[in-house]
Parts: C-alpha cells; sequence; structure tokens
C-alpha cells in the first residue's frame, strides 16, 4: 500500500512542478527546460525503482492509471484549469501585454519568433496571440486580414466531397473504388487514358467523391 501511494505522489507532484514552471516549457522547450523536464523525471522514477518484477509492473499499471485518471479530470472545467491551465493572452489588437509575458516567461523575442513561423512578419498585423493551456500559440489576424473567401465574393462552390486514395504504392485500394460504385477494370480504363499500363509505376491515384476529375503521380517529381 505504501508503494501505490509513493508513486501517486511522485507522479502528482511532478504535474504539479511542470505546471509551476509555466506553459512556455511545452511551447518552445529551451536547454534549461529540457534539462528541468528530465531531471525532474529522473528524480520521481528513482524512488520508484526496485528489482521486483511485480513491483515494476505494479508502478506501470500504477502511472497508466494515473495517466488515463487525470485525462479524465482535464473533462471537468474546474479540474482542467488546474492540471492545463488556462488560455493567455499575449498579444491584443497588435499590443503585446508585458504582465502575461512576464507569467508565462515567454521573452519579445520568443514570441516574435513564434508569431513569424505563424506567417506574420510584423505584429501589428496580428489580432490576438493567445497562449494555450497546451503551450502552443494560436495566432489571429486581424479582420481586414483574412484571405477572401468564395462567400466574401458570393459565388456558389460546389461541394467535392473527400479525396480517395484509389491506388497506393501500385496496390489498387478495392475498398475505395467500391464506396464511389467502381471496379478494377474501370480504374484501369481511366489510367490508360492518362498514359498509365502498369500500375506498379503509380505511386499515388485519387479521385474526389463528387467529381469525375482523376489524380495521378507517379512519383517522378
Amino acid at each position: 500500500m505504501w508503494y501505490i501511494l509513493k508513486v501517486a505522489a511522485l507522479f502528482t507532484s511532478a504535474i504539479i512542478a511542470l505546471r509551476l514552471m509555466g506553459k512556455s516549457v511545452m511551447a518552445q522547450v529551451t536547454p534549461h527546460d529540457l534539462m528541468a523536464i528530465v531531471v525532474i523525471a529522473a528524480l520521481v522514477t528513482n524512488p520508484m525503482l526496485v528489482e521486483d518484477t511485480y513491483q515494476t509492473l505494479l508502478a506501470i499499471a500504477l502511472v497508466t492509471g494515473l495517466h488515463i485518471l487525470f485525462a479524465k479530470l482535464t473533462l471537468y472545467r474546474r479540474a482542467n484549469t488546474w492540471i492545463l491551465g488556462e488560455p493567455t493572452i499575449l498579444v491584443k489588437h497588435g499590443k503585446m501585454i508585458r504582465e502575461n509575458l512576464a507569467r508565462c516567461d515567454i521573452s519579445v523575442a520568443e514570441l516574435l519568433s513564434t508569431i513569424r513561423s505563424k506567417g506574420f512578419p510584423d505584429i501589428r498585423f496580428v489580432q490576438y496571440a493567445i497562449l494555450e493551456p497546451t503551450g502552443d500559440v494560436s495566432v489571429l489576424p486581424k479582420d481586414d486580414l483574412y484571405p477572401v473567401t468564395p462567400r466574401d465574393l458570393k459565388l456558389s462552390v460546389p461541394c467535392t466531397g473527400v479525396s480517395l486514395a484509389l491506388v497506393v504504392d501500385g496496390q489498387i485500394q478495392k475498398k475505395n473504388l467500391q464506396r464511389i460504385g467502381k471496379d478494377e477494370d474501370w480504374l484501369k480504363d481511366r489510367l490508360k487514358e492518362q498514359g498509365y499500363t502498369d500500375l506498379k509505376k503509380i505511386l499515388y491515384a485519387s479521385k474526389p467523391e463528387s467529381e469525375d476529375r482523376f489524380y495521378v503521380d507517379s512519383g517522378d517529381g
């Protein structure tokens, strides 16, 4: 019983330690972040190590059970807030929030680097940058920078459906052929129309469910 309580306490303390280090640890793992995680993992697992096979299997089962338990707890709002935390706004209307950057241990350089990696060369283009509980940074552009869509232009666009793979690495995907109501003879005829007589030379071939278009890739670049 004591061993079970020890494993549970060590697992929980490791989660608390990672939470105290902040969401930035999961967002961008710097050398000191990585070392902190590795050392904590080593310190936590060291007291669990035993020579007895039964206790080793028990520890594996306990850690698996605790992981499932914490995953289930994240489905509840209060527990989710404690385990994962809440989203934090880092940029609002093109302006950085110094207090939130400091609280999340994110430097201006790190934030700008993340924003650039999301495709925004200038912070003025950003409506919101939000540090999510998972450690990822969501970047939302200003309203006038969203790409124009067919709906904006009042254009009707037909639904193409899912593109189904019919040939993969020279192998016919029979189930997908059945989904579109076709057989292998139909497929081979369509391939011949495009100049392909040897299935083995086809890396990938697909067709949208609701279109007659046919895509073939031989893998030659």
